[in-house]
């Protein structure tokens, strides 16, 4: 099969600012000057990470999904982030759109809300994991917190994803665990990880330090770009992670696990 050309932004987002960061975005996409198959944004890339969900939420039919497929169709590539969205029930998701080329779309509601800044409070948690299958590559898309629970992140035995990635905006005095549990997921999970937060300083004073990063099934850096705005493409080697599943084949030896919509359970 063949490889798999990826894209992030690690952009400053403006606080409660949906046009101007998707101008922004825009800007920095519009320098990515070669093909690529897939590009990621950060979490809540529109407005920063607000609890203010009954002001900045959009609906499915809003100005950012319809931007998000104008730029799938014309980069040809897959584009996903997360942003609030408000469902006919008047339930707020933070939820990670994944749209197509063909302006079809699927999409993954945040699993695990960050109690500590009451996200339960404001958000509906999502059931189900969103596992894509794009140009041939297996995808598993999740949403920030998400990285700090390894079951949710597993991957699966009998059919496994090659790729794992989390879009975010994790503050910068937690930098350490971002970092270190982005190679444990790797490692663990004998795939490509990616990371992709955002910079600067969000509307409550919480300063974001970036660290976005790709990362092979080894745990090592593909790519680490610190603190600063910027775009990054590389390319994922099929090759490459398939010989060192066949030389290393540590998934057959996992402990068998099944996931239902309420809770993780192990057994």
């Amino acid at each position: 099969m063949a490889d798999l050309t990826v894209s992030f932004v690690q952009a400053s987002l403006q606080w409660h600012d949906p046009a101007a960061n998707r101008a922004e975005l825009q800007r920095h996409i519009g320098e990515i000057s070669i093909a690529t198959d897939l590009i990621v944004l950060p979490e809540m890339f529109t407005t920063g990470f607000s609890m203010d969900a009954a002001q900045l939420a959009e609906t499915m039919a809003g100005p950012t999904v319809a931007w998000m497929q104008e730029l799938a169709v014309a980069r040809d590539a897959v584009i996903t982030g997360s942003i609030i969205i408000r469902d006919e029930q008047e339930n707020y998701f933070n939820r990670l759109l994944w749209v197509r080329p063909d302006g079809s779309i699927s999409y993954y509601n945040k699993r695990h809300l960050f109690s500590i800044a009451g996200e339960q409070n404001v958000y509906t948690a999502g059931t189900e994991r969103l596992i894509e299958e794009w140009r041939g590559w297996r995808i598993c898309p999740l949403v920030c917190y998400d990285l700090r629970f390894p079951v949710w992140s597993r991957n699966p035995m009998h059919q496994p994803y090659d790729l794992l990635l989390y879009v975010a905006n994790w503050p910068a005095s937690r930098r350490t665990a971002w970092m270190t549990l982005l190679r444990a997921r790797a490692i663990e999970n004998l795939a490509y990880t990616m990371g992709v937060n955002c910079v600067g300083i969000d509307g409550n004073s919480l300063a974001y330090a970036g660290d976005s990063a790709l990362l092979d099934m080894r745990g090592e850096y593909l790519v680490e770009v610190g603190n600063q705005e910027t775009g990054i493409t590389r390319s994922l080697r099929r090759a490459d992670l398939e010989a060192f599943r066949e030389r290393f084949p540590a998934l057959q030896d996992a402990d068998p696990f099944e996931l239902t919509q309420s809770e993780e359970v192990a057994r």
